[in-house]
């Protein structure tokens, strides 16, 4: 049975008689992807079309599609028109990343239904500010239905340096910035100081603190795939963490079932490497359980060739949502495997987000400090939990104004 006091966003539009009528008479463009879905499972967009005079004129997807059809980075999703609804779907990863003045012309409001994973680089993130920021341009008010944060209230990550922008760099975040996305839309006004008319649904009855979820009402809600190796809240837990994998010649396991909780590479003996990292930082690998594994890719990454390496796991009575720490555990990771192996070829050379200069290792951490300490082999984990800690306690204290939940 539902929970009768969590209502997310959508929900609140489709139920509450108040928020509908501000909507009415309005010309609206929705904004979704396959986890835009409503309390009862059904995908946010029919629902919306649905309500008699409700004036959905135009649908955006993000990147992997309103549907969820593109399986990896750099698959653009085309413009098309919905055959159902009838209305036309703007790719906002195709052509163009923001909406332009054509896709916008003739809107009043923009709703936003996205689920995101809490993770800076998630593009999701970065989707929404263009978004604000092309809508503030031109008078489109901006309404984001606000879903949980997987990941919970946990910060983690150095904050991304200026020059490091990119579309997996939305602006001065740590890697887990611990915001639902209707709280990050009120830090993006706030901090590019955004003359918009913002209006965020918030969820209720939401305590993103509250176990067993620590983000995800578990018991209330089924977990939709928001892109398709966004599979489990495993992942959502770990990416923050893991999506630096991405960055490497290792393989974050697409091409398995098991995508970002896990990582390995051929000719890696990860046993080795797990003992060295509980040698170098133990406190940094508390809250999960380490595994050391084997898996053949079928796709991406190492296709058909045995990998060994390691699985996160957070979903058993070692996982403490306040101590674990993916960011760390993934940088002490490579750390081991730079110790063990030197003269292995670990960060990616080849292109990622389009990105044809910058190494994808610094695109994604949104700098170079962690590359150059990985590669640094005097240098210490002390010296980077301090610029850490540092990163941290800045945006713990940066973001407090736009807390919306306990």
């Amino acid at each position: 049975m539902l929970n009768s006091k969590l209502a997310f966003g959508i929900d609140r539009i489709l139920n509450e008689d108040n928020l509908k009528r501000k909507l009415l008479g309005k010309r609206i463009g929705f904004v979704g992807h396959p986890a835009s879905v409503t309390a009862k499972l059904d995908h946010s967009l029919d629902a919306l079309m649905a309500l008699q005079d409700f004036g959905i004129k135009a649908a955006f997807g993000p990147q992997h599609g309103m549907r969820g059809e593109k399986q990896d980075n750099m698959m653009e999703s085309e413009d098309y028109l919905d055959p159902v609804h009838k209305i036309p779907v703007y790719s906002l990863y195709g052509k163009v990343r923001r909406p332009t003045d054509s896709m916008l012309r003739g809107l009043d409001v923009i709703l936003i239904d996205l689920q995101d994973v809490g993770c800076r680089i998630y593009t999701f993130l970065t989707t929404l500010l263009y978004i604000l920021e092309e809508c503030s341009k031109k008078g489109v008010a901006v309404w984001v239905l606000d879903r949980p944060n997987p990941a919970g209230r946990p910060v983690e990550g150095s904050l991304l340096e200026q020059g490091w922008e990119s579309f997996v760099g939305a602006g001065p975040l740590p890697m887990r910035h611990g915001l639902t996305l209707g709280e990050a839309s009120l830090w993006f006004k706030k901090h590019y100081k955004l003359d918009i008319d913002l209006n965020v649904v918030k969820i209720l009855g939401y305590d993103p603190t509250q176990a067993p979820g620590f983000g995800w009402p578990v018991f209330d809600r089924s977990w939709v795939n928001p892109s398709p190796n966004a599979a489990t809240l495993s992942m959502a837990r770990c990416y923050a963490g893991t999506v630096m994998i991405e960055g490497t010649h290792l393989s974050e396991g697409r091409g398995t079932t098991r995508p970002l909780e896990m990582g390995g590479a051929p000719q890696l003996d990860m046993t080795e490497v797990t003992r060295l990292m509980k040698e170098m930082a133990p406190q940094w690998l508390k809250g999960c359980t380490i595994r050391t594994c084997y898996f053949e890719p079928t796709f991406h990454k190492h296709q058909g060739r045995l990998c060994n390496g390691m699985q996160i796991h957070v979903d058993d009575p070692s996982y403490d949502h306040t101590h674990f720490r993916p960011y760390r555990l993934i940088a002490l990771w490579f750390k081991a495997i730079r110790s063990l192996y030197p003269n292995y070829e670990l960060w990616r050379h080849f292109p990622y987000e389009y990105e044809q200069e910058r190494l994808a290792i610094d695109l994604i951490n949104g700098g170079s400090d962690l590359r150059l300490w990985v590669d640094n082999q005097s240098a210490s984990v002390e010296s980077f939990e301090t610029r850490l800690a540092r990163d941290e306690k800045f945006w713990i204290d940066d973001r407090k104004d736009c807390l919306l939940y306990p």
